[in-house]
C-alpha cells in the first residue's frame, strides 16, 4: 500500500508538468493563430517585405518578435525581419540585455542611440504626462531608421487592450470616435505601420512572456506616473471584465462593425442629402430591430405584451 502511495506521489509532479506544458503549447498556438488572422485580415505582410520589428524590452514587443519569427518559418511567402531598439538613454537602462538576447536568437538587429530622455525631462514639467512627447520623438526616429535600414514596414507590439484603451481615451477625453488601427500609413505617406498583435489579449501576452522568460526591461521614464489617464481606462476595463464577462470582447468587435448611418458624423454619412423616396432602405430604422436587448419580462416595471 505504501509503495502504491509513493508511486502516486512521484507521478503527481510529472502529471502537473505535462498539464502545464500542454497549456503553454495551446497558448503558443493561439497566439500564432490570432497573429496570423490579423495579418491575413488586414494584409499586413506580403512577399518580399522587410519588416522592422520595434523592440522596447517590454513583454508585448518580445512576444511580437517571437511569434513573427515562428510564422516566418511557416509562411508560404518570403519576408525579412530586423529587430530595432531605440535606446533613449534613460538612467540605469541595462543596454547589454537586448543585444545579448538578439544575438542568441540569431536575428539581425540594430540599436539606435538617441537621448530623448533628456529632451522629455527638460520640456515636460515634473508630474505631467510624458507619453505624448516621448511617443512623437520616438516615432520620428523610428521612421528615419526604417528608411536607413531599407524596411518598408514597421511592426509595433500594441495588442487588443491597447487598441481599446486608445479608443476610450479618445472618446472620454478627446470627444472622438477614434482608435488605434491595425494598419496605417504615416502622415507623409512613406511608412506602413502594422500591429500584428491586434487580436491578442494583454493577459495572454503577459502569460506568454512569463512562459518564455523574456528579459523584461521596465520603462523608468513613465512607469511611475500612477495617475495616467490610460491607467484609469485599464482599470475600468478590468472591472468590466470581472463583472460583465464578454463586454470587452463585444466592444472590440464593434470597432470592426460600424454603421455610419446610425452615428452622427455628417462628413462620414450624407445625412443632409437623404430623402424619403419610397424605396426600401436597409440602413433605416429596421436596423434597430437587430439590436440586442433584454426580454420584456426581465425589464423592471415593464409588462410583457400578450401574444396572439
Amino acid at each position: 500500500m505504501n509503495a502504491v502511495l509513493d508511486n502516486a506521489a512521484a507521478a503527481a509532479p510529472t502529471k502537473s508538468a505535462e498539464k502545464i506544458a500542454l497549456e503553454n503549447n495551446k497558448l503558443h498556438k493561439r497566439l500564432c493563430r490570432l497573429v496570423g488572422q490579423a495579418i491575413g485580415d488586414f494584409n499586413m505582410i506580403e512577399e518580399g517585405d522587410k519588416i522592422m520589428v520595434c523592440l522596447s524590452g517590454g513583454k508585448d514587443s518580445y512576444a511580437l518578435l517571437d511569434i513573427l519569427m515562428t510564422l516566418r518559418e511557416r509562411a508560404p511567402i518570403n519576408f525579412e525581419l530586423i529587430a530595432v531598439n531605440l535606446d533613449q538613454k534613460q538612467p540605469n537602462f541595462p543596454d547589454h540585455i537586448l543585444p545579448a538576447y538578439l544575438k542568441q536568437l540569431g536575428i539581425p538587429f540594430h540599436i539606435e542611440n538617441q537621448d530623448t530622455y533628456s529632451i522629455v525631462k527638460r520640456l515636460i514639467p515634473e508630474g505631467k504626462t510624458t507619453c505624448s512627447l516621448c511617443s512623437r520623438l520616438r516615432r520620428g526616429i523610428l521612421y528615419r531608421v526604417a528608411d536607413e535600414l531599407g524596411c518598408n514596414k514597421i511592426a509595433l507590439g500594441h495588442h487588443r487592450d491597447d487598441i481599446l484603451e486608445t479608443f476610450f481615451l479618445n472618446m472620454f477625453f478627446g470627444g472622438k470616435l477614434k482608435g488605434m488601427p491595425a494598419k496605417l500609413v504615416s502622415d507623409d505617406g512613406k511608412h506602413m505601420v502594422i500591429r500584428p498583435l491586434a487580436y491578442v489579449k494583454e493577459e495572454d501576452s503577459e502569460r506568454y512572456a512569463a512562459v518564455k522568460g523574456f528579459p523584461i526591461i521596465p520603462c523608468d521614464l513613465c512607469g511611475s506616473q500612477e495617475n495616467l489617464q490610460r491607467k484609469q481606462i485599464k482599470g475600468l476595463m478590468r472591472e468590466w471584465e470581472k463583472k460583465f464577462p464578454g463586454r470587452v470582447e463585444n466592444i472590440f468587435s464593434s470597432l470592426s462593425t460600424v454603421v455610419p448611418s446610425h452615428l452622427m458624423d455628417r462628413d462620414l454619412f450624407g445625412f443632409k442629402d437623404i430623402k424619403a423616396d419610397g424605396q426600401a432602405n436597409p440602413l433605416g430604422d429596421i436596423a434597430f430591430d437587430e439590436e440586442p436587448c433584454s426580454t420584456p419580462a426581465t425589464v423592471p416595471g415593464v409588462i410583457p405584451l400578450q401574444q396572439g
